[in-house]
């Protein structure tokens, strides 16, 4: 009698493990909780603080909560500010002062890399995904218009506002259009999903890269800088030949 019921429980006892292993492959409330975020790996976040104090502390401090006038805390900035900035050759700056322009980095890839594993290990925002390919050519068009030509022009070769220059988009990459949309450098707002969501920025992605060889189906495309400054052109143009006219039908016959 006792060997039977310790045979009914073994089997009882397998069944209930089997349901629960099946439960937690199907999603079911059985299923285990997700793991721990991945760990940056300590060498390189140690050979980004190497870097980060050569090039960067006189700033923004040893500690990353930065200097008065010199430079912001980088605690919570998060991985996604410092890959922008260093991959676009925004930092470091050689005046505080100094609106960050795109220029030539800085920093080789590997020591970016590691800078940013540096900074980004003190919290903050990771580096957004975004795949042009999954985006849709039309609807980029329509959500670039509405959250982002009204500064870099329809056509992203960029423009002025006030207190800075706004950069034109031919040289980002999809994946420093999407930091620039989440962390909103400089003087530019940031976009969270809850206004650009993960397929419209894939959608935004897809138009900007269009936009940078954009099909000129004839005419004079000016460089694609834009309808306004184009029909400013086309005035101006315009406005010389009526003059020269106006001198030939205004001169007097021999």
């Amino acid at each position: 009698m006792r060997a039977a019921l310790r045979r009914a429980l073994l089997a009882l006892a397998v069944c209930c493990g089997g349901m629960a292993a099946w439960s937690g492959s199907a999603g079911g409330q059985g299923a285990a909780p997700p793991g721990p975020a991945p760990v940056p790996d300590g060498r390189l976040v140690a050979f980004g603080r190497t870097l980060f104090l050569d090039g960067c502390a006189t700033c923004h401090g040893s500690d990353l909560r930065g200097r008065p006038g010199l430079g912001p805390s980088l605690r919570g900035a998060g991985a996604a500010a410092a890959d922008f900035y260093l991959s676009t050759g925004r930092m470091p700056l050689a005046n505080p002062t100094d609106e960050p322009v795109r220029t030539q980095p800085a920093y080789s890839r590997p020591q970016i890399d590691a800078l940013v594993a540096f900074v980004g290990s003190f919290g903050g925002p990771g580096i957004p995904a975004v795949d042009p390919a999954r985006g849709n050519l039309a609807r980029g068009m329509a959500a670039f218009t509405e959250h982002c030509a009204g500064c870099h022009q329809v056509v992203a070769r960029g423009g002025i506002v006030t207190g800075a220059a706004v950069p034109a988009l031919q040289e980002a990459t999809p994946r420093q259009l999407a930091e620039a949309v989440r962390i909103g450098p400089y003087l530019m707002p940031n976009f969270g999903p809850g206004e650009i969501d993960q397929q419209q920025l894939d959608d935004i992605a897809r138009y900007n890269g269009y936009a940078k060889h954009p099909d000129n189906r004839g005419g004079w495309a000016i460089g694609n800088i834009g309808p306004i400054p184009e029909g400013m052109i086309a005035w101006l143009l315009a406005a010389v030949v009526l003059a020269g006219v106006a001198r030939v039908i205004g001169e007097r016959a021999p």
